[in-house]
């Protein structure tokens, strides 16, 4: 199982946890796993398109997915997903 990081903008969606352990064969499974057992998360990293929110930025290992294969980036057991929203502001 991958770990993903939750961010403390998202932990009031995860029950407070600041990892959550969750399968899949890429980053979108993964996430979608996520969301299966953290349903208000869904609406938060996903568009109504199934694509990943703008506003959500996904790293793989320290690797922006965006600059990967984005959700078809393919995942590994150990492998550790970070979520961060982005940040607006001037």
């Amino acid at each position: 199982m991958s770990t993903v990081k939750i961010p403390p903008v998202l932990r009031a969606s995860t029950g407070g946890e600041r990892e959550v352990a969750a399968e899949g064969a890429n980053v979108g499974d993964v996430l979608r796993s996520l969301a299966r057992q953290h349903p208000a998360t869904e609406s938060q990293l996903f568009a109504q398109d199934g694509s990943l929110n703008r506003y959500v930025n996904v790293y793989l290992n320290d690797e922006d997915v965006r600059v990967l294969d984005g959700l078809e980036t393919p995942v590994r057991e150990r492998d550790t997903l970070v979520i961060l929203p982005a940040m607006a502001g001037g």
